[in-house]
């Protein structure tokens, strides 16, 4: 009998963005041309090394949501919805009870890694993404486990 409890999620930080406008953050802020192209290679990397998603949720924050489009391009989901509860300082743990089967997560620091430590019972903080970085997590039979933490330079420091 499959388990329906069963949920692979991809906890994935949106790339490098333009800098924030005297301190503030907002909405528009866009990938860099250098965030751009190492996103862009982390999720050509991860979809070399086997990692493939049925969605994509993202912050609809412009970073996040390129960051998404990247992924996309790189064959890692077939698509890309966008969920309000992603935007920074939101409530991400709202999605999970709708979720299952692979499922990536597309938004902000320290939401993500906040949410990893919160479904693994760490301290806050304990699990930081980088920008590109990902966090792979799998809950079955009601517990959650920790299956992989993916900073961008270890996935691009050796060519394939």
């Amino acid at each position: 009998m499959p388990d329906l409890n069963w949920l692979e999620l991809a906890l994935i930080r949106h790339g490098i963005a333009e800098p924030r406008d005297q301190g503030l953050d907002h909405p528009d802020r866009a990938l860099t041309q250098r965030g751009r192209a190492r996103t862009q290679a982390v999720m050509q990397a991860l979809v070399r090394r086997g990692l493939e998603l049925d969605r994509l949720i993202s912050s609809p924050y412009r970073r996040a949501v390129e960051t998404g489009q990247l992924a996309l391009q790189a064959g890692l989901a077939p698509q890309l919805d966008c969920d309000q509860r992603l935007c920074p300082a939101g409530i991400p743990a709202q999605l999970l009870p709708s979720l299952q089967g692979r499922v990536g997560l597309v938004g902000h620091e320290p939401d993500l890694g906040d949410l990893a430590c919160r479904l693994l019972g760490l301290a806050p903080g304990s699990i930081p993404l980088k920008k590109a970085g990902l966090v792979l997590l799998r809950r079955a039979e009601r517990r959650w486990q920790l299956e992989a933490v993916l900073r961008p330079g270890l996935l691009l420091e050796r060519s394939d």
